[in-house]
């Protein structure tokens, strides 16, 4: 049986016999498959923000250029097909009752019909993050193509989590949801500023952090590192806070980049990058945040 836990059926709960294996299903599994798609989504933050300096750089020619109003609307609609697709993904996740705990309450365990398109759309979505930030231009089409993608992903892990720890994914969105609106307000009053010294510091944990998630990740192929990482031990929920910190600063290197390129004049285009942008920071961060509030609930 391949050790790879995005590819086996246990990692997704089919052979969980006992309530004792709840935690360590959600880890292998879930948890696992997060991984994936927190690195790839870390891994488009730090490459976007990376190449923030050279976007700034460009101008409209034609008179129409970017504005915030404009990337509203973007963002409004990449998170509309986000929706859809996300709605499919926790469709393909069966779940099904595979034990009872101490207190006799059914213990459940989610599958998704197809781990390798599970998988896939998280792969499908780094490329077209790679191609969105080296190529803008083609963001009004690459950036549709990756919310679908990763909706679709993120419907089916919501599902793999939902049913192992009920209500964690409305919890999971509420949180999310709240530290967007906190980090608008603290960019917004001024409190946080994407001065050279923070985004540099900004940049390099995000890379740092992409470059762990790539190593534990091509470890936890092989069987290995699965010990903090794939536990709720002090430890690991540590670094759950600092990575969920991280994302969260990424946002406002997302606020400064579409004040300043408002005020710069960047291509209508660039609506969309904006947006791309916001997307990926959010995805980024809603992952976090489902994977530490399933670490809390395996204390």
């Amino acid at each position: 049986m391949s050790r790879n836990p995005l590819l086996n059926d246990r990692a997704f709960g089919v052979d969980a016999n006992s309530p004792a294996d709840e935690w360590r299903n959600a880890q292998a599994g879930g948890t696992g498959a997060t991984a994936a798609g927190a690195t790839t989504a870390a891994a488009a933050d730090a490459v976007m923000t990376g190449r923030r300096g050279a976007h700034l750089q460009q101008r409209a020619t034609d008179g129409r250029v970017m504005t915030m109003g404009g990337v509203a609307a973007a963002t409004g609609v990449l998170f509309g097909v986000l929706l859809v697709t996300a709605f499919f993904g926790w469709q393909s996740v069966t779940v099904t009752q595979v034990g009872v705990d101490t207190a006799g309450q059914p213990v459940f365990s989610g599958t998704p019909g197809s781990p390798l398109l599970l998988f896939g759309s998280v792969m499908v979505g780094l490329v077209l993050a790679i191609v969105t930030a080296f190529k803008p231009q083609f963001a009004r089409i690459t950036a549709p193509l990756y919310a679908a993608a990763e909706g679709y992903f993120l419907g089916a892990i919501s599902a793999i989590f939902g049913a192992q720890f009920q209500g964690i994914v409305p919890q999971a969105v509420l949180a999310t949801f709240g530290v967007f609106i906190v980090m608008l307000a603290l960019y917004g009053l001024r409190i946080l500023r994407a001065t050279p010294k923070f985004v540099k510091g900004v940049i390099a944990a995000t890379f740092g952090i992409a470059f762990m998630y790539l190593g534990i990740f091509i470890l936890n192929l092989f069987g290995v590192a699965e010990g903090f990482w794939s536990s709720g031990s002090p430890l690991g929920i540590v670094i759950s806070l600092v990575v969920v910190c991280v994302a969260a600063l990424n946002l406002i290197l997302d606020f400064d980049f579409i004040e300043q390129g408002s005020k710069a004049g960047l291509p209508r285009y660039m609506d969309w990058y904006g947006a791309f942008g916001l997307l990926v920071t959010l995805i980024w961060l809603y992952l976090e945040i489902l994977r530490l509030l399933a670490r809390l609930r395996g204390q």
